[in-house]
Protein backbone atom coordinates (compact mmCIF):
# COMPACT_ATOMS: atom_id res chain seq x y z
CA UNK A 1 0.00 0.00 0.00
CA UNK A 2 1.46 3.21 -0.78
CA UNK A 3 2.12 5.66 2.15
CA UNK A 4 0.55 8.97 2.30
CA UNK A 5 1.75 11.94 4.16
CA UNK A 6 -1.45 12.34 6.51
CA UNK A 7 -3.32 11.33 9.74
CA UNK A 8 -5.20 9.40 8.22
CA UNK A 9 -2.84 6.47 6.83
CA UNK A 10 -0.64 6.76 9.92
CA UNK A 11 -3.95 5.64 11.95
CA UNK A 12 -4.66 2.84 9.11
CA UNK A 13 -1.13 1.82 9.65
CA UNK A 14 -1.36 1.41 13.12
CA UNK A 15 -4.49 -0.79 12.93
CA UNK A 16 -3.10 -3.25 10.99
CA UNK A 17 0.87 -3.43 11.99
CA UNK A 18 0.03 -2.70 15.69
CA UNK A 19 -2.38 -5.62 15.63
CA UNK A 20 -5.33 -3.75 17.07
CA UNK A 21 -8.81 -3.23 15.77
CA UNK A 22 -11.01 0.08 15.11
CA UNK A 23 -12.37 2.31 12.86
CA UNK A 24 -10.25 4.26 9.83
CA UNK A 25 -12.85 6.84 9.40
CA UNK A 26 -13.12 10.33 7.20
CA UNK A 27 -11.30 12.20 8.38
CA UNK A 28 -11.96 16.41 7.96
CA UNK A 29 -8.27 17.03 7.96
CA UNK A 30 -6.98 14.82 5.62
CA UNK A 31 -6.83 15.37 1.80
CA UNK A 32 -9.85 16.06 -0.17
CA UNK A 33 -11.29 12.76 -1.08
CA UNK A 34 -11.01 11.56 -4.55
CA UNK A 35 -13.22 8.84 -5.15
CA UNK A 36 -16.02 7.42 -3.61
CA UNK A 37 -17.43 3.68 -3.96
CA UNK A 38 -21.00 3.23 -2.39
CA UNK A 39 -22.65 0.00 -1.68
CA UNK A 40 -26.21 -0.55 -0.79
CA UNK A 41 -25.65 -3.73 0.66
CA UNK A 42 -29.60 -4.22 1.56
CA UNK A 43 -30.35 -4.16 -2.39
CA UNK A 44 -29.95 -7.11 -4.82
CA UNK A 45 -29.23 -6.22 -8.24
CA UNK A 46 -28.96 -10.29 -9.53
CA UNK A 47 -26.74 -12.48 -9.31
CA UNK A 48 -22.44 -12.19 -9.34
CA UNK A 49 -22.11 -14.43 -13.43
CA UNK A 50 -19.36 -16.22 -13.17
CA UNK A 51 -17.71 -15.25 -16.61
CA UNK A 52 -13.88 -16.07 -15.88
CA UNK A 53 -12.94 -18.71 -18.16
CA UNK A 54 -9.47 -19.18 -19.41
CA UNK A 55 -8.06 -21.25 -22.90
CA UNK A 56 -5.55 -23.85 -22.07
CA UNK A 57 -5.49 -26.83 -19.85
CA UNK A 58 -3.35 -26.66 -16.51
CA UNK A 59 -0.98 -28.87 -17.45
CA UNK A 60 1.49 -27.58 -19.45
CA UNK A 61 5.36 -27.37 -20.72
CA UNK A 62 6.22 -31.29 -21.45
CA UNK A 63 3.97 -31.70 -18.22
CA UNK A 64 6.64 -30.27 -16.49
CA UNK A 65 4.48 -27.72 -14.40
CA UNK A 66 1.19 -28.56 -13.13
CA UNK A 67 -1.33 -25.70 -12.63
CA UNK A 68 -4.00 -27.59 -11.49
CA UNK A 69 -4.24 -26.46 -7.77
CA UNK A 70 -4.49 -22.86 -8.90
CA UNK A 71 -6.97 -23.35 -12.14
CA UNK A 72 -9.17 -25.32 -9.13
CA UNK A 73 -8.65 -22.50 -6.60
CA UNK A 74 -9.98 -19.55 -8.62
CA UNK A 75 -12.90 -22.58 -10.03
CA UNK A 76 -12.84 -22.25 -13.43
CA UNK A 77 -15.96 -22.15 -15.08
CA UNK A 78 -14.90 -23.25 -18.75
CA UNK A 79 -11.92 -24.25 -20.63
CA UNK A 80 -11.45 -23.38 -24.30
CA UNK A 81 -9.30 -25.78 -25.78
CA UNK A 82 -7.39 -24.17 -28.72
CA UNK A 83 -3.45 -23.28 -28.49
CA UNK A 84 -3.12 -26.09 -26.59
CA UNK A 85 0.52 -26.24 -24.52
CA UNK A 86 0.14 -29.97 -23.23
CA UNK A 87 2.46 -31.74 -23.20
CA UNK A 88 3.36 -30.34 -26.93
CA UNK A 89 0.93 -29.22 -29.55
CA UNK A 90 -0.29 -32.84 -30.36
CA UNK A 91 -3.70 -32.73 -29.13
CA UNK A 92 -7.12 -31.51 -29.71
CA UNK A 93 -6.24 -30.44 -33.30
CA UNK A 94 -7.68 -32.40 -35.96
CA UNK A 95 -4.38 -33.35 -37.66
CA UNK A 96 -3.24 -34.45 -33.88
CA UNK A 97 -5.90 -36.95 -33.56
CA UNK A 98 -6.62 -37.92 -36.97
CA UNK A 99 -3.06 -37.78 -38.74
CA UNK A 100 -4.17 -39.11 -42.05
CA UNK A 101 -6.97 -37.60 -43.39
CA UNK A 102 -8.24 -39.40 -46.20
CA UNK A 103 -8.46 -42.63 -43.64
CA UNK A 104 -11.95 -44.36 -42.29
CA UNK A 105 -13.61 -41.92 -40.14
CA UNK A 106 -15.95 -44.88 -39.03
CA UNK A 107 -12.95 -46.71 -37.81
CA UNK A 108 -11.18 -46.47 -34.44
CA UNK A 109 -8.17 -47.72 -35.82
CA UNK A 110 -7.79 -44.38 -38.09
CA UNK A 111 -7.99 -42.14 -34.34
CA UNK A 112 -5.12 -41.26 -31.91
CA UNK A 113 -6.73 -39.97 -29.11
CA UNK A 114 -4.85 -40.80 -25.93
CA UNK A 115 -2.76 -37.61 -25.80
CA UNK A 116 -5.92 -35.58 -25.89
CA UNK A 117 -8.01 -38.23 -23.59
CA UNK A 118 -5.39 -37.32 -21.09
CA UNK A 119 -5.06 -33.56 -21.67
CA UNK A 120 -9.22 -33.03 -21.08
CA UNK A 121 -9.06 -35.46 -18.48
CA UNK A 122 -6.36 -32.76 -16.47
CA UNK A 123 -9.09 -30.40 -17.01
CA UNK A 124 -12.20 -31.96 -15.87
CA UNK A 125 -10.28 -33.10 -12.93
CA UNK A 126 -10.22 -29.53 -11.71
CA UNK A 127 -14.07 -29.00 -11.81
CA UNK A 128 -14.34 -27.11 -15.31
CA UNK A 129 -16.64 -27.44 -18.20
CA UNK A 130 -14.72 -28.04 -21.25
CA UNK A 131 -15.27 -25.59 -24.56
CA UNK A 132 -13.77 -28.04 -27.57
CA UNK A 133 -12.34 -26.12 -30.81
CA UNK A 134 -12.88 -28.28 -33.76
CA UNK A 135 -10.18 -27.13 -35.90
CA UNK A 136 -6.27 -26.53 -36.40
CA UNK A 137 -4.00 -24.11 -33.19
CA UNK A 138 -2.15 -21.12 -34.87
CA UNK A 139 0.52 -21.14 -37.02
CA UNK A 140 3.37 -18.51 -36.80
CA UNK A 141 5.73 -20.71 -38.70
CA UNK A 142 7.03 -18.95 -42.62
CA UNK A 143 6.23 -22.64 -43.66
CA UNK A 144 2.23 -23.61 -42.69
CA UNK A 145 1.89 -27.00 -41.73
CA UNK A 146 -1.52 -27.82 -40.95
CA UNK A 147 -3.54 -24.67 -40.88
CA UNK A 148 -4.96 -25.27 -44.39
CA UNK A 149 -8.64 -25.58 -46.08
CA UNK A 150 -9.46 -29.47 -45.55
CA UNK A 151 -9.95 -30.94 -49.24
CA UNK A 152 -12.87 -32.61 -48.13
CA UNK A 153 -15.78 -31.07 -46.05
CA UNK A 154 -17.70 -33.50 -45.88
CA UNK A 155 -15.17 -36.03 -44.56
CA UNK A 156 -13.85 -33.43 -42.12
CA UNK A 157 -17.52 -33.27 -40.87
CA UNK A 158 -17.36 -36.75 -40.66
CA UNK A 159 -14.27 -36.79 -38.38
CA UNK A 160 -15.39 -34.16 -35.92
CA UNK A 161 -18.55 -36.68 -35.19
CA UNK A 162 -16.25 -39.23 -34.56
CA UNK A 163 -14.62 -36.59 -31.89
CA UNK A 164 -17.45 -36.05 -30.57
CA UNK A 165 -18.75 -40.04 -29.85
CA UNK A 166 -15.09 -40.67 -28.44
CA UNK A 167 -15.95 -38.45 -25.58
CA UNK A 168 -19.48 -38.11 -25.49
CA UNK A 169 -20.53 -41.28 -25.88
CA UNK A 170 -17.65 -43.97 -25.40
CA UNK A 171 -16.62 -44.89 -28.60
CA UNK A 172 -13.13 -46.63 -29.12
CA UNK A 173 -12.84 -46.95 -25.69
CA UNK A 174 -13.56 -43.32 -25.06
CA UNK A 175 -15.46 -41.36 -22.49
CA UNK A 176 -19.20 -39.85 -21.25
CA UNK A 177 -17.54 -36.61 -20.28
CA UNK A 178 -21.09 -34.80 -21.54
CA UNK A 179 -19.10 -32.25 -23.41
CA UNK A 180 -21.64 -29.43 -24.00
CA UNK A 181 -19.97 -26.77 -26.59
CA UNK A 182 -18.16 -26.85 -29.40
CA UNK A 183 -16.59 -24.48 -32.11
CA UNK A 184 -15.97 -24.47 -35.65
CA UNK A 185 -11.95 -23.18 -36.70
CA UNK A 186 -10.47 -19.99 -35.19
CA UNK A 187 -9.93 -16.75 -36.90
CA UNK A 188 -9.95 -17.92 -40.44
CA UNK A 189 -9.96 -14.26 -41.43
CA UNK A 190 -6.58 -13.49 -40.31
CA UNK A 191 -5.63 -15.40 -43.34
CA UNK A 192 -2.47 -17.97 -43.85
CA UNK A 193 -1.29 -18.03 -40.02
CA UNK A 194 -4.76 -19.63 -40.01
CA UNK A 195 -6.84 -20.37 -42.70
CA UNK A 196 -5.47 -20.83 -46.42
CA UNK A 197 -8.77 -20.86 -48.44
CA UNK A 198 -11.22 -18.04 -48.80
CA UNK A 199 -14.29 -16.40 -46.42
CA UNK A 200 -16.73 -18.21 -48.34
CA UNK A 201 -14.84 -21.40 -47.96
CA UNK A 202 -14.80 -21.15 -44.24
CA UNK A 203 -18.57 -20.05 -44.52
CA UNK A 204 -18.71 -23.57 -46.78
CA UNK A 205 -16.91 -25.52 -43.60
CA UNK A 206 -19.03 -24.37 -41.08
CA UNK A 207 -22.19 -25.02 -42.04
CA UNK A 208 -21.40 -28.21 -43.43
CA UNK A 209 -20.18 -29.48 -39.95
CA UNK A 210 -22.81 -27.49 -37.78
CA UNK A 211 -25.58 -29.08 -39.63
CA UNK A 212 -23.69 -32.43 -39.51
CA UNK A 213 -23.42 -32.00 -35.56
CA UNK A 214 -27.13 -30.79 -34.74
CA UNK A 215 -28.49 -33.80 -36.85
CA UNK A 216 -27.21 -36.29 -34.83
CA UNK A 217 -26.41 -34.47 -31.45
CA UNK A 218 -29.46 -31.75 -31.43
CA UNK A 219 -28.56 -30.88 -27.40
CA UNK A 220 -24.73 -29.78 -28.45
CA UNK A 221 -24.31 -26.26 -28.39
CA UNK A 222 -22.46 -25.20 -31.82
CA UNK A 223 -20.80 -22.32 -32.97
CA UNK A 224 -18.40 -20.34 -34.14
CA UNK A 225 -16.37 -18.37 -36.06
CA UNK A 226 -13.76 -17.65 -33.05
CA UNK A 227 -13.60 -14.19 -34.85
CA UNK A 228 -10.30 -12.10 -34.83
CA UNK A 229 -12.37 -9.17 -34.19
CA UNK A 230 -15.73 -7.60 -34.65
CA UNK A 231 -15.25 -4.73 -36.96
CA UNK A 232 -15.97 -0.77 -36.25
CA UNK A 233 -16.64 -0.27 -32.53
CA UNK A 234 -17.55 3.24 -32.11
CA UNK A 235 -19.33 4.42 -29.14
CA UNK A 236 -21.93 1.75 -28.74
CA UNK A 237 -22.28 0.85 -32.22
CA UNK A 238 -21.09 -1.61 -34.10
CA UNK A 239 -20.20 -1.94 -37.79
CA UNK A 240 -19.17 -5.46 -38.29
CA UNK A 241 -16.72 -6.80 -40.09
CA UNK A 242 -16.87 -7.62 -43.86
CA UNK A 243 -16.07 -11.44 -42.56
CA UNK A 244 -18.43 -11.46 -39.54
CA UNK A 245 -21.30 -9.95 -41.86
CA UNK A 246 -20.75 -12.37 -44.34
CA UNK A 247 -20.51 -15.32 -41.51
CA UNK A 248 -23.95 -14.09 -40.53
CA UNK A 249 -25.89 -13.86 -43.70
CA UNK A 250 -24.44 -17.29 -44.34
CA UNK A 251 -25.60 -18.93 -41.26
CA UNK A 252 -29.58 -17.29 -42.11
CA UNK A 253 -29.48 -18.10 -45.82
CA UNK A 254 -28.50 -21.62 -45.37
CA UNK A 255 -30.55 -21.78 -41.94
CA UNK A 256 -26.91 -22.95 -39.88
CA UNK A 257 -27.25 -23.35 -36.31
CA UNK A 258 -25.06 -20.91 -34.61
CA UNK A 259 -26.21 -21.40 -31.23
CA UNK A 260 -23.12 -19.49 -30.21
CA UNK A 261 -21.06 -16.43 -31.74
CA UNK A 262 -17.34 -16.45 -30.16
CA UNK A 263 -14.91 -13.74 -30.85
CA UNK A 264 -11.82 -12.29 -29.71
CA UNK A 265 -10.43 -8.75 -28.08
CA UNK A 266 -7.21 -7.58 -27.41
CA UNK A 267 -7.17 -4.02 -26.28
CA UNK A 268 -6.38 -1.36 -23.66
CA UNK A 269 -9.44 0.13 -23.39
CA UNK A 270 -11.15 -1.53 -20.78
CA UNK A 271 -14.42 -0.54 -21.63
CA UNK A 272 -14.62 -2.31 -25.08
CA UNK A 273 -15.38 -5.80 -24.13
CA UNK A 274 -18.73 -4.42 -22.49
CA UNK A 275 -19.45 -1.98 -24.86
CA UNK A 276 -18.38 -4.85 -27.86
CA UNK A 277 -20.60 -7.22 -26.48
CA UNK A 278 -23.40 -5.08 -25.88
CA UNK A 279 -23.42 -3.74 -29.46
CA UNK A 280 -22.87 -7.44 -30.96
CA UNK A 281 -26.03 -8.50 -29.35
CA UNK A 282 -28.18 -5.92 -30.73
CA UNK A 283 -26.58 -6.83 -34.27
CA UNK A 284 -27.54 -10.49 -33.48
CA UNK A 285 -31.41 -9.57 -32.34
CA UNK A 286 -31.59 -7.55 -35.40
CA UNK A 287 -31.00 -10.38 -37.59
CA UNK A 288 -32.98 -12.67 -35.68
CA UNK A 289 -30.59 -14.80 -33.70
CA UNK A 290 -32.30 -13.68 -30.70
CA UNK A 291 -30.71 -17.11 -28.68
CA UNK A 292 -27.24 -17.26 -30.06
CA UNK A 293 -25.32 -16.59 -26.81
CA UNK A 294 -22.18 -14.04 -27.12
CA UNK A 295 -18.74 -15.63 -26.26
CA UNK A 296 -15.45 -13.65 -25.89
CA UNK A 297 -13.63 -16.82 -25.82
CA UNK A 298 -10.28 -14.71 -25.90
CA UNK A 299 -9.03 -11.47 -24.48
CA UNK A 300 -5.89 -9.85 -22.84
CA UNK A 301 -4.93 -6.48 -22.17
CA UNK A 302 -2.65 -5.57 -24.96
CA UNK A 303 0.22 -2.96 -23.83
CA UNK A 304 -0.47 0.12 -25.21
CA UNK A 305 -3.02 -1.48 -28.29
CA UNK A 306 -0.05 -1.75 -30.12
CA UNK A 307 1.06 -5.82 -31.35
CA UNK A 308 4.63 -3.91 -32.69
CA UNK A 309 6.80 -6.06 -30.22
CA UNK A 310 5.08 -9.63 -30.75
CA UNK A 311 5.85 -9.11 -34.67
CA UNK A 312 9.00 -7.76 -34.34
CA UNK A 313 10.66 -11.48 -33.32
CA UNK A 314 12.93 -9.17 -30.60
CA UNK A 315 13.76 -10.85 -27.69
CA UNK A 316 14.16 -7.61 -25.66
CA UNK A 317 11.14 -6.01 -26.67
CA UNK A 318 8.91 -9.11 -26.57
CA UNK A 319 9.64 -9.19 -22.82
CA UNK A 320 9.36 -6.03 -21.93
CA UNK A 321 5.31 -6.22 -23.83
CA UNK A 322 4.75 -9.56 -21.96
CA UNK A 323 5.66 -8.55 -18.99
CA UNK A 324 3.31 -5.81 -18.91
CA UNK A 325 0.58 -8.22 -19.95
CA UNK A 326 0.96 -9.91 -16.92
CA UNK A 327 2.03 -6.98 -14.54
CA UNK A 328 -0.09 -4.71 -12.38
CA UNK A 329 -1.50 -2.74 -15.24
CA UNK A 330 -2.99 -6.12 -16.42
CA UNK A 331 -4.03 -7.03 -13.65
CA UNK A 332 -6.02 -4.13 -12.87
CA UNK A 333 -7.58 -4.41 -16.75
CA UNK A 334 -8.50 -7.52 -16.15
CA UNK A 335 -10.24 -7.48 -13.11
CA UNK A 336 -12.03 -4.37 -14.93
CA UNK A 337 -12.86 -6.30 -17.83
CA UNK A 338 -14.41 -8.97 -15.36
CA UNK A 339 -16.46 -6.48 -13.39
CA UNK A 340 -17.64 -4.31 -16.50
CA UNK A 341 -19.20 -7.76 -18.06
CA UNK A 342 -20.97 -8.20 -14.97
CA UNK A 343 -23.89 -4.89 -17.23
CA UNK A 344 -23.16 -6.80 -20.40
CA UNK A 345 -25.05 -9.29 -21.92
CA UNK A 346 -22.36 -12.02 -22.52
CA UNK A 347 -22.44 -15.73 -21.84
CA UNK A 348 -18.60 -16.53 -21.36
CA UNK A 349 -15.26 -14.85 -21.57
CA UNK A 350 -12.17 -17.27 -21.68
CA UNK A 351 -9.37 -14.96 -20.71
CA UNK A 352 -6.10 -16.23 -23.37
CA UNK A 353 -4.47 -17.84 -21.35
CA UNK A 354 -4.61 -19.73 -18.50
CA UNK A 355 -1.28 -21.42 -18.76
CA UNK A 356 2.14 -20.64 -18.43
CA UNK A 357 2.71 -18.99 -21.83
CA UNK A 358 3.85 -15.39 -22.93
CA UNK A 359 -0.09 -14.36 -22.26
CA UNK A 360 -0.71 -16.58 -19.57
CA UNK A 361 -1.57 -15.89 -15.71
CA UNK A 362 1.65 -17.84 -14.51
CA UNK A 363 5.27 -17.13 -15.94
CA UNK A 364 7.08 -20.15 -17.89
CA UNK A 365 7.75 -21.95 -14.68
CA UNK A 366 4.26 -21.95 -12.88
CA UNK A 367 4.54 -19.08 -10.86
CA UNK A 368 1.08 -16.60 -10.84
CA UNK A 369 1.61 -13.55 -12.39
CA UNK A 370 -0.30 -10.20 -11.66
CA UNK A 371 -3.38 -11.18 -13.18
CA UNK A 372 -3.20 -14.99 -11.71
CA UNK A 373 -4.05 -12.48 -8.50
CA UNK A 374 -6.48 -10.36 -10.38
CA UNK A 375 -8.95 -13.44 -11.05
CA UNK A 376 -8.68 -14.84 -6.95
CA UNK A 377 -9.92 -11.07 -6.53
CA UNK A 378 -12.89 -12.24 -9.38
CA UNK A 379 -13.29 -15.54 -7.39
CA UNK A 380 -13.83 -14.00 -4.18
CA UNK A 381 -16.71 -12.72 -5.67
CA UNK A 382 -18.24 -15.06 -7.81
CA UNK A 383 -18.10 -17.34 -4.00
CA UNK A 384 -20.96 -13.85 -2.89
CA UNK A 385 -23.03 -14.74 -5.66
CA UNK A 386 -26.22 -12.15 -4.68
CA UNK A 387 -24.89 -9.29 -6.76
CA UNK A 388 -25.64 -6.17 -4.84
CA UNK A 389 -25.64 -2.55 -5.61
CA UNK A 390 -22.92 -0.45 -5.87
CA UNK A 391 -22.43 3.71 -7.15
CA UNK A 392 -19.31 5.42 -7.72
CA UNK A 393 -16.53 4.68 -10.24
CA UNK A 394 -15.98 5.40 -14.10
CA UNK A 395 -16.19 2.74 -16.62
CA UNK A 396 -12.62 2.00 -17.69
CA UNK A 397 -10.50 3.90 -14.92
CA UNK A 398 -12.27 3.01 -11.76
CA UNK A 399 -14.82 0.22 -11.85
CA UNK A 400 -16.12 -1.97 -8.72
CA UNK A 401 -18.81 -4.89 -7.68
CA UNK A 402 -20.20 -6.45 -4.77
CA UNK A 403 -21.82 -9.26 -4.11
CA UNK A 404 -23.48 -11.32 -0.63
CA UNK A 405 -23.24 -14.87 0.33
CA UNK A 406 -26.05 -16.65 0.39
CA UNK A 407 -27.16 -16.56 3.77
CA UNK A 408 -26.32 -13.07 3.98
CA UNK A 409 -23.29 -13.53 6.54
CA UNK A 410 -20.39 -11.81 4.16
CA UNK A 411 -20.09 -9.36 1.58
CA UNK A 412 -17.23 -8.74 -0.85
CA UNK A 413 -16.40 -5.82 -2.77
CA UNK A 414 -13.60 -5.23 -5.48
CA UNK A 415 -12.36 -2.33 -6.68
CA UNK A 416 -10.06 -2.06 -9.71
CA UNK A 417 -8.04 0.76 -10.53
CA UNK A 418 -7.06 0.18 -13.94
CA UNK A 419 -6.35 4.25 -14.81
CA UNK A 420 -7.91 6.36 -12.55
CA UNK A 421 -6.21 9.47 -11.39
CA UNK A 422 -8.39 9.38 -8.25
CA UNK A 423 -5.94 7.05 -6.07
CA UNK A 424 -7.78 7.49 -2.55
CA UNK A 425 -10.93 5.73 -1.86
CA UNK A 426 -13.70 6.31 0.41
CA UNK A 427 -15.72 3.10 0.57
CA UNK A 428 -19.41 3.57 1.85
CA UNK A 429 -21.36 -0.06 2.40
CA UNK A 430 -24.83 0.50 4.19
CA UNK A 431 -27.71 -1.28 5.19
CA UNK A 432 -26.06 -4.29 6.04
CA UNK A 433 -28.32 -7.25 7.37
CA UNK A 434 -27.21 -7.36 10.68
CA UNK A 435 -26.92 -5.56 13.59
CA UNK A 436 -23.68 -4.61 15.99
CA UNK A 437 -20.22 -4.81 15.31
CA UNK A 438 -18.54 -5.87 11.61
CA UNK A 439 -15.09 -7.41 11.03
CA UNK A 440 -13.86 -5.38 7.46
CA UNK A 441 -10.26 -7.10 5.83
CA UNK A 442 -8.61 -5.26 3.15
CA UNK A 443 -6.89 -6.94 0.21
CA UNK A 444 -4.47 -5.39 -1.59
CA UNK A 445 -3.03 -5.88 -5.42
CA UNK A 446 -0.52 -3.45 -6.53
CA UNK A 447 2.87 -3.84 -8.06
CA UNK A 448 4.30 -4.01 -4.39
CA UNK A 449 1.31 -6.56 -3.19
CA UNK A 450 -0.30 -9.58 -4.94
CA UNK A 451 -3.90 -9.32 -3.19
CA UNK A 452 -2.40 -9.72 0.44
CA UNK A 453 -4.19 -8.69 3.29
CA UNK A 454 -3.10 -5.04 4.38
CA UNK A 455 -6.00 -3.76 7.15
CA UNK A 456 -8.63 -5.57 9.69
CA UNK A 457 -10.84 -3.08 11.85
CA UNK A 458 -13.95 -4.24 14.03
CA UNK A 459 -16.74 -1.47 12.63
CA UNK A 460 -19.96 -0.63 14.94
CA UNK A 461 -23.63 -0.32 13.46
CA UNK A 462 -25.00 -1.52 9.95
CA UNK A 463 -22.86 1.15 8.00
CA UNK A 464 -19.62 0.79 6.87
CA UNK A 465 -17.29 3.94 5.97
CA UNK A 466 -13.23 3.35 5.37
CA UNK A 467 -10.78 5.05 3.50
CA UNK A 468 -8.06 3.15 1.58
CA UNK A 469 -5.33 4.24 -0.87
CA UNK A 470 -5.52 2.50 -4.32
CA UNK A 471 -3.34 4.31 -6.69
CA UNK A 472 -3.40 3.52 -10.38
CA UNK A 473 -2.57 0.46 -11.26
CA UNK A 474 -4.32 -1.61 -8.51
CA UNK A 475 -7.12 -3.97 -6.89
CA UNK A 476 -8.73 -3.87 -3.44
CA UNK A 477 -10.55 -6.69 -2.44
CA UNK A 478 -12.93 -5.69 0.96
CA UNK A 479 -14.36 -8.09 2.97
CA UNK A 480 -16.98 -7.43 5.10
CA UNK A 481 -18.53 -9.75 7.45
CA UNK A 482 -20.50 -9.82 11.15
CA UNK A 483 -17.84 -9.91 14.07
CA UNK A 484 -18.14 -12.37 16.61
CA UNK A 485 -19.16 -11.61 19.92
Amino acid sequence: MIARPNRLRRATAAIFFGGLVGLTAFSPGAACPAATIRVDAGRSVGAVRAVHGVNGGPVCYGSVVDLSAYHRALGIPLTRIHDANWPARDVVDIHAIFPDFYADAYSPASYRFAPTDDYLKSILAVGSKVMYRLGESIEHTPRKYYVHKPPDFDHWAKICLGIIRHYNEGWADGFHFDLGYFEIWNEAEIGPAQWDGSADDYYRLYVTTAKAIKSQYPTLRVGGPAAAGLGRLEGKLLTPSPFLQGFLRCCKEQSAPLDFLSWHMYTADATAPARGTCALRRVLDDLGFNKTEIHLNEWNYLPDNNWGPMLSRNGPALEKWFAEAGSARGAAFAAAVLLELQDAPIDMANFYTGDNGGWGLFNVYGVPKKTYHAFRAFKALVDHPDRRAVEGGKPGELSAAAGMTADSRELALVVSNYRSSDGHMELVVENLPWSGRSECEVSLLDQANDLKPVSKRIVDGPKLEIAEELPAPGVLLVLVRRALP
